[in-house]
């Protein structure tokens, strides 16, 4: 597993550029080891708290794929990165509130926590205002933890069936993160099962400490931050 602190992958563009190309391996790797074609896994280069000066190496290195967990940072850094790199795909991998789902369709590609009603209603509503259809992911709290978002797993099934059949709307698949002191591979098991009964394909699962297991357990999209891009900046 890529070490992001390490004195061989510190600061700097050709920096981020290696550490891309070393967790681009490790991706390959899991997939043969799963017996997978590399290429059935999106990976979503997580770039929340970093400035576009950052993110402009790594876009360079041909990554095309980021992820933002907060609309109004994606809306500040985001359309002048676009405007230069427009086949770039911006997925919104944070909690999103119902106050932001316009901003939300009109800026992602694709939107991974989907777990409420409230939101479902109000991606449909804007989905349908701007013509626009993100990929939707439902986020299930396999944890079941009372401080994280998500629908419990118990749930699942119907907000699917709601999600589909009141809202209309088209599920690309689902989303989770594991508790952070768990064991993470039983939670990708049972969001894969969770998707197979629901005939949903997508799995955004997997970040820079077990990207390879949720490879083994069928993760399609991993979201890989820090593995990247190098630790993170303190807040001010």
């Amino acid at each position: 597993m890529t070490d992001p602190g390490s004195d061989t992958a510190s600061g700097g563009p050709a920096a981020s550029a290696v550490r891309l190309a070393a967790v681009r391996h490790e991706i390959a790797d899991a997939c043969r080891l799963a017996g997978r074609d590399p290429g059935s896994v999106c990976l979503v280069a997580v770039s929340k708290t970093f400035p576009a000066c950052d993110i402009s190496p790594v876009i360079a290195a041909g990554q095309r794929v980021f992820g933002e967990n907060r609309v109004q940072e994606a809306q500040a850094k985001w359309p002048q990165l676009r405007e230069a790199h427009p086949d770039v795909k911006l997925h919104l991998i944070g909690p999103l509130q119902s106050n932001k789902a316009r901003d939300a369709v009109a800026l992602f590609d694709a939107i991974h926590t989907v777990d409420r009603p409230k939101i479902a209603a109000a991606l449909a509503a804007e989905m349908a205002r701007h013509g626009r259809c993100p990929e939707l992911f439902v986020q299930v709290n396999t944890g079941a933890e009372p401080q994280k978002a998500g629908v419990l797993p118990e749930a699942a099934d119907a907000f699917i069936a709601q999600c589909r059949d009141q809202f209309g709307l088209r599920i690309a698949g689902l989303m989770c993160i594991p508790p952070a002191d768990a064991v993470a591979a039983p939670h990708f098991a049972l969001l894969a099962e969770i998707a197979a009964r629901n005939a949903l394909t997508g799995l955004s699962m997997g970040m820079s400490a077990d990207f390879e297991a949720a490879i083994l357990q069928g993760a399609t999209h991993v979201r890989v931050g820090s593995a990247i891009f190098g630790h993170r900046p303190t807040p001010a």
